[in-house]
């Protein structure tokens, strides 16, 4: 069966657990938070809806800096103590704006990215992992999840192929929008 096609109209931002304690922890998290903002920031660009949570902020902290200021605008900010970021409030969130898709980036990638994108499935949602704006402590973590994933029917995707599908075509103002955000 073929993936279905991201589609601006239809599809939300899951940011999942950016968080000051874990980020650190995280292997190449430098790397990660660069893909995480350029995802932040095409949404943003194309208008579309991005939702945020953060695990257990007590204990862990609030989305790093470098990736709060860019949140502004998030339709949904809450914290959660469930792995899985598909808790209320973010389900009422896609629910409310008819979304049908979510591109899931975050940490950690076998824990809350892929609890995440599997509820987010059972829910009827097609759940969409950016690989290159997600990690975990250690890389075979990572790497499992990414096939768990993919094995449960999760569409692989990254941060550039999955605002190029959302544009559909070059020219146009979404194109030029994005374009600086990609190069």
């Amino acid at each position: 069966m073929a993936a279905p096609r991201l589609t601006l109209d239809h599809t939300a931002l899951l940011v999942v657990d950016m968080q000051e304690k874990l980020v650190p922890a995280m292997h190449e998290a430098d790397a990660m938070v660069s893909q995480v903002g350029k995802l932040i920031d095409g949404a943003a660009a194309l208008n579309m809806p991005t939702l945020v949570t953060e695990q257990y902020r007590k204990g862990l902290g609030v989305t790093v800096p470098e990736l709060a200021d860019k949140l502004g605008s998030a339709v949904c900010n809450h914290e959660k103590l469930k792995f899985s970021a598909c808790i209320e409030p973010v389900r009422d969130e896609l629910m409310r704006r008819s979304v049908r898709a979510v591109i899931v980036c975050g940490i950690e990638a076998h824990v809350c990215v892929l609890q995440t994108c599997l509820d987010l499935m059972a829910a009827g949602y097609i759940a969409a992992v950016a690989t290159d704006a997600i990690t975990s402590r250690r890389p075979a973590d990572r790497d499992t999840a990414v096939l768990r994933m993919t094995q449960a029917g999760v569409v692989p995707t990254t941060v550039e192929s999955a605002l190029l599908e959302l544009v559909h075509e070059a020219g146009g103002d979404t194109f030029k929008a994005v374009l600086p955000i990609i190069k």
